[in-house]
């Protein structure tokens, strides 16, 4: 993103623009083609589309807060002192984060099924993702980056592919 070159700390209303513009935009953008140009369904799924953009991009910045904080001086949460980020802080985001995806979840089901496995796994891989560092004390997701080892995304997807063929969504 172009505010990263400058921008270092976000207030609320700078830290939502630049997850609209870095991922909301994206999911709306594949939504239009996921419903065929539908507009009814797109203007339906709208929301759901645009958390599960947040929640990805979310998910992305807690994943890379050690990096981001250390190397590149970036505090994109806003109103989180970095310099004492702690369980309080941790559990906070991760509340918002979970709020995005459960409404995100709720337009996923609603996709044709044409297009649902792949928002799907994605949404399963980054679910997961979320949860492994959910798992972890505040501590250590400022001392190590989180991942999904490939074979772990591999089993992901297999289930996700089962879930979806079965209707089990």
């Amino acid at each position: 993103m172009e505010w990263d070159l400058d921008k270092t700390a976000y207030d609320r209303e700078s830290y939502d623009d630049y997850i609209v513009g870095s991922a909301e935009v994206v999911g709306l953008m594949c939504l239009h083609v996921f419903v065929f140009g539908d507009r009814a369904t797109y203007e339906r799924l709208l929301p759901n589309a645009r958390s599960l953009g947040a929640a990805f991009q979310k998910v992305n910045f807690l994943r890379d807060l050690k990096d981001d904080f250390e190397d590149k001086g970036r505090i994109y949460f806003p109103g989180v002192d970095m310099s004492a980020f702690n369980a309080g802080a941790k559990t906070q985001i991760e509340a918002e984060i979970a709020a995005d995806f459960r409404h995100a979840y709720q337009g996923i089901v609603k996709l044709p099924k044409e297009s649902r496995l792949g928002v799907y796994v994605a949404y399963v891989y980054y679910q997961r993702l979320f949860q492994k560092i959910a798992a972890l004390p505040s501590n250590r997701i400022m001392e190590e980056r989180v991942r999904i080892p490939n074979r772990r995304k591999a089993t992901l997807f297999v289930g996700s592919y089962l879930r979806h063929s079965f209707n089990l969504l």
